[in-house]
This record gives structure tokens, sequence and C-alpha cells, in this order.
């Protein structure tokens, strides 16, 4: 049995589908079916169910699809510390970060690439709930989020800063004067709001659900928080976002909105019983010691 022969078996699983798994591997149909059919006679049972439209797993296949992934899995630990060991700062890091994290991280990750020109970043922008998929299925190595409000299991958080939800407008904007601003100052005034799925959207909902009685003047709503700041900083419109969001952006300010548990955590979400790869430590590392941070933990205490 061989680790190339686990990983086609794993990606035909996957994909249920011998032409679309080829594919994927950059081999031939056949070549992968030959392999699949080695292990087969290997294992002594047949994996796959397959007539002129379908292709389905066996209870073999079933049985075998977990320990195959978790053998991959940790072949390629075992190579991600023997890298890390030869201190060969290389190779890829998959992050997976939600659209608030995106203007913090901007500069840590040009100085990381500077630094370290042999490792390859793939950086995921989506809302949270992919990214924690992505991160189960190990296709990212670690998730730049605010802390979701109950604990993830199989995952660990660790905290980078504590922030706060605040009222974003344009810096002429009449709440601009305010030191802090409340639902009812809020609701006067026309708003451009994060898309439900979003951590700063839930996180507000969370925090008004038991406000009875008020009316927010929702005018629109977007799923893409850079568009999002762009519109309140062109306009009267008012929106509602982590202040961290608000990084290096200017004609807009951030007022803490007047609310009870109002804080929000920015953390670094990993698997529990995943190998935190060197260049994923450096990159995290040097996050925490960035401006962008300290700014917000300065400001918080």
């Amino acid at each position: 049995m061989e680790l190339r022969q686990l990983r086609y078996f794993v990606k035909t699983a996957e994909t249920l589908n011998f032409s679309e798994a080829s594919r994927a591997l950059f081999i031939t149909q056949s070549t992968l079916s030959q392999q699949i059919k080695q292990l087969e006679l290997e294992i002594g049972s047949p994996l796959f169910m397959r007539d002129s439209r379908t292709v389905q797993l066996t209870e073999a296949g079933s049985e075998l699809l977990p320990y195959a992934m978790r053998t991959l899995h940790e072949a390629q630990l075992c190579l991600d510390r023997m890298t890390d060991l030869n201190r060969l700062l290389a190779g890829t890091l998959n992050i997976g970060v939600t659209y608030s994290f995106s203007p913090i991280l901007t500069e840590t990750l040009l100085d990381f690439m500077k630094l370290y020109p042999g490792v390859k970043l793939n950086i995921y922008y989506k809302p949270m709930a992919e990214l924690m998929d992505m991160l189960r299925s190990r296709d990212v190595d670690f998730v730049l989020a605010f802390r979701p409000p109950q604990k993830l299991n199989g995952i660990d958080t660790h905290i980078l800063f504590q922030n706060y939800l605040a009222a974003i407008v344009n810096e002429h904007h009449p709440l601009a004067r305010l030191p802090k601003v409340t639902l009812e100052e809020l609701s006067r005034y026309d708003l451009a709001l994060p898309s439900k799925g979003l951590q700063a959207r839930h996180h507000f909902d969370a925090v008004t659900e038991n406000t009875h009685g008020l009316n927010l003047r929702v005018r629109t709503e977007l799923n893409e928080v850079n568009i999002l700041l762009k519109l309140v900083g062109g306009s009267n419109l008012a929106t509602v976002l982590a202040e961290a969001t608000t990084h290096n952006i200017t004609g807009v300010k951030a007022i803490p909105l007047d609310l009870p548990n109002n804080e929000m955590a920015g953390c670094v979400h990993t698997l529990s019983d995943s190998y935190h790869k060197r260049s994923m430590r450096e990159l995290v590392k040097m996050l925490s010691e960035s401006a962008a941070i300290r700014e917000r933990v300065s400001s918080w205490l």
C-alpha cells in the first residue's frame, strides 16, 4: 500500500467521479483506475461501486476513508516537522481570513513575504463558517477571525487582541463627534450593514436581539467589507463593524457602540490535534507584534 494510492483513493472518494479526480490529481483516468484496482487487490475488497452513471463507496471504502485521510495527514506532518528541523522555512502556508481581519493582516503579510521569499502564501477570504469548515478539512493551516459566541469542538482559539463593535461613519457625519453611539442615535440615520453570516453582523444581531420597538433604517446589506467602507466613506450612511476593520482606512471614523457585551476578541484558530508549521508560528508572531495589533492592545488597556 503506497501513499500515492491512498491519495488517489481519497480524492476519488471526495469527488465520486473518476474523471474529475484524475484531473484534480493531474494524471490520466486510466492511471487512476489502475492504481485504485491495485489498492483493491491488496486490500482484498472493492472500494467503489461503479455503473454507467454513478460512483459510490462500498462498505470497505467507507471504512478505509478516515484511516487513509489520517495516514496522509500524518505523512504531511512528518514532512512539515522534518522541514522545520532542517530550519528550511519554505513550502506553503494556507491561511483563512475573515473580511474584517483583512486590514490588520495586510502589513504583516508584506513584511513576511520580504523576510521569507521561500514560503508561498495561499490566503482565503471567506465568512467564518466556511473558513472553519476549511480548517476542519485541513484546507487551511489556521484561521484569523474574531472569537465565535460558543467554543468550537476540536478547535483551539488563541486571543491576539481585544476589540469592540463600532458605528462606522465618514469623518464629517454627525455621529463622528460623539464619544459613544447608542442604538437610538444610530436609528436616526440610514444604515448599510454587513450581510448576515459575517461576524460583525452576527455579533450586532446577538447584542441587539432583545431590543424591542427599535426600527433601524437598513438601506442596504453587503457581504464585502471593503466596498462597505467605501460606500460609507463617500456618503452619509452609517454601518456597524469591528473597530479593527478601519485600520489604515482614511476618511472614516469608528465610534464605540454604547452596548453591553460589545467586546470582540481577534483570534488565531487552529485544529486541536494539528502540528503548527514554523512558517505559521513566525507569521502569527509577527502579527502579534505588528503596529496594528499593538494599537488595539494599548487602546483597550
